[in-house]
Order: C-alpha cells, then structure tokens, then sequence
C-alpha cells in the first residue's frame, strides 16, 4: 500500500506532513472494514459533495475489477438460474459506506423538529455502532454540524477520522487520528482533499479486492 501513499507525496509533496496520518487513517480503515463494521461521512457544501464521492468509490469498483466470486455466482443461480446469472455477472464488490450529506427528507425532518446543528448527529446516533468510524470532512474544522456529529460518534462507540486544514481547530480535539492539510484557504483545502481521499480509497480497494 505504501506505493500509493509514496506516490501521493511525489506528486504533491506538501503532503509529505500528513503522510503518517493518512497512513494511520488507512489502517484504522482497513480495521473497520476487516471486521464487518461500516464508514459513515459527514461534511457541509463541497465537502458533502467529497462525502458521496467517497462512497462512490468505496461502494463499487473504482480502479479494480470487483466481481463476485465463483461461489457467490452459483449461490445466485440456484436461487434463480437467469436472474442470479445477470446480478452474479454483474455485481461488484463492495466496501460498507454512508453518506450523511444527502438524505434530504431526514435532513429537513431534523432541522424541523431539533437544533439544525444537529442534523449529522442523529444520523450518527441511529446509524453508528460500536466499531464503525466517521469520517468528517470539514475546511474550517469549526462547522457545528459536524463537531456534533464527531462527539455523538465518540458517545456511540465510533472511531473518528478528521480531514480538515493545518489551522488548530475545535474538530481536531474529538478525532482519533486528523489529517490537517497544508493550507488556509478554503478551495486549496479541498483540492488537496481530493487526492488524499482518493489515496486512501485506492489502498483499501487494493487491500480488499486486489
């Protein structure tokens, strides 16, 4: 895995400071999935918009070929022989992750009935077991939304992963392990979010379906 993560640091070596903690993001990945437990994220405006991206690529195939396994094809034909054909032809492994930015009908429910700052929390409070992690993606690492989220996850048992700026900030106090990039302005913070996060989702999709 460290060809990616090496590969990463080559091609923006201003990451070199957050190598050891996306390292360490990995592993607590990888951990999570290896025992059966899932990944939810949370972010507001464009780093909701990295959340389901995220997900996109944890949840089929992203780089590698992801198809099912001999075993699982025949499973699906004795249940039925054409249909279980075209899905066991067809489906793609995947890695368990949820999206907390984009179910409007929950959101809104939410933020009618509670503080609006709230809105990632009770999603963590109904989602979150014991043994999953969050992943918040915050550009300030100030947003309320998403420091509740982190402290209703530290309640339920969850691991917390930050990816927010090098500034010190009230998100980082409530993370198990935070990758704060290199700068301050919003928009650079998010373009080295993105191949952080990409970084990551090739290592684990290599770690589970290489």
């Amino acid at each position: 895995m460290g060809n990616y993560l090496n590969n990463l640091i080559l091609r923006l070596p201003q990451l070199e400071e957050c190598k050891n903690d996306i390292s360490n993001a990995y592993d607590l990945l990888k951990e999570t999935f290896e025992n059966g437990n899932k990944l939810l994220l949370c972010g507001n405006g464009g780093s909701a918009s990295d959340c389901d991206h995220i997900v996109g690529e944890l949840m089929k195939g992203f780089k590698l070929d992801r198809t099912m396994s001999v075993d699982d094809k025949k499973k699906l034909k004795e249940i039925d022989y054409e249909l279980g054909g075209i899905i066991g032809n067809n489906l793609q492994g995947a890695l368990p992750a949820i999206s907390l930015s984009n179910n409007n009908v929950l959101q809104t429910a939410c933020v009618n009935d509670m503080p609006p700052e709230l809105v990632f929390a009770q999603q963590v409070n109904g989602y979150g077991k014991a043994g999953d992690t969050i992943l918040c993606i915050s550009t300030s690492g100030k947003s309320k939304n998403i420091i509740n989220a982190a402290i209703t996850a530290k309640f339920k048992g969850l691991k917390v992963i930050g990816l927010t700026c090098s500034r010190d900030n009230d998100l980082m106090r409530y993370c198990d392990i935070c990758i704060g990039v290199p700068e301050t302005e919003t928009y650079k913070i998010q373009e080295l979010h993105m191949p952080i996060y990409h970084c990551l989702c090739m290592m684990l999709e290599k770690r589970f379906f290489g």
